[in-house]
């Protein structure tokens, strides 16, 4: 074979290699935004007015609106710090209202290797648990002193008994349920360092629960405030 043949053959392989790969990524392009659409579709059955606000950060996708009069927001996030056996997608659920709490409480689940979705391990102060809080839960908060209606948010914890709730998160500003939506497949992640999820579809009845959740959470703490004072 010359050497022209074999630069040529070579450049066809090349060229070949090049054209598969910008199909490879023009395909994970399409799958990504058809999952994109299918998400925000199953989002607008719970609130109707869902806006995408979401800032550009690799792995996070966030929705805005409001649900029964109420402004909330829910976002999904992929969390794939090094630190974790393996990457996981998170659902993260907000009621974007007043909350009558002094400052911030901050319960998470078998706490362990930080997180990409909360501020808990920067918060100093650890509180003493109430009777009723779950075992494996950590409670802490960023205002030494502060007290917190703890017997009636363990009353609201129900959510908490399945072990895919991950964090509680109560501040002026409202309620937030951090939910485990899946973990990437083990198999693909250790060969390609892909962070694939399967089949983990955003299911709009759990957003809805994970709404009531938090909505009726807010509104005992708020009920309580308004009869002591």
């Amino acid at each position: 074979m010359s050497d022209v043949t074999t630069a040529l053959l070579a450049g066809a392989i090349a060229l070949a290699l090049v054209v598969h790969l910008a199909w490879l990524a023009r395909a994970s392009r399409n799958r990504a935004m058809a999952a994109h659409a299918a998400e925000e579709a199953s989002i607008r059955t719970v609130i109707a007015d869902a806006v995408d606000v979401s800032d550009g950060t690799v792995g996070v996708v966030t929705w805005a609106g409001s649900w029964n009069e109420r402004r909330v927001q829910v976002r999904t996030i992929v969390d794939t710090l090094a630190t974790r056996k393996l990457p996981a997608r998170w659902l993260s659920v907000s009621v974007t209202e007043p909350v009558a709490v002094p400052a911030t409480f901050d319960m998470m689940m078998r706490p362990g290797s930080p997180t990409t979705f909360s501020n808990f391990d920067h918060l100093q102060h650890t509180l003493p648990k109430a009777p009723g809080f779950p075992a494996e839960a950590v409670l802490r908060t960023d205002l030494r002193g502060a007290r917190f209606p703890q017997s009636l948010i363990a009353s609201h914890l129900d959510i908490f008994a399945e072990g895919r709730a991950k964090e509680l998160l109560i501040t002026p500003n409202g309620v937030r349920i951090v939910w485990l939506l899946a973990e990437a497949e083990r198999a693909r992640y250790g060969v390609f360092r892909q962070a694939a999820f399967g089949g983990a579809n955003l299911d709009p009845a759990l957003v809805e629960r994970l709404l009531t959740s938090a909505s009726a959470l807010r509104d005992a703490i708020n009920r309580q405030e308004r009869q002591v004072a």
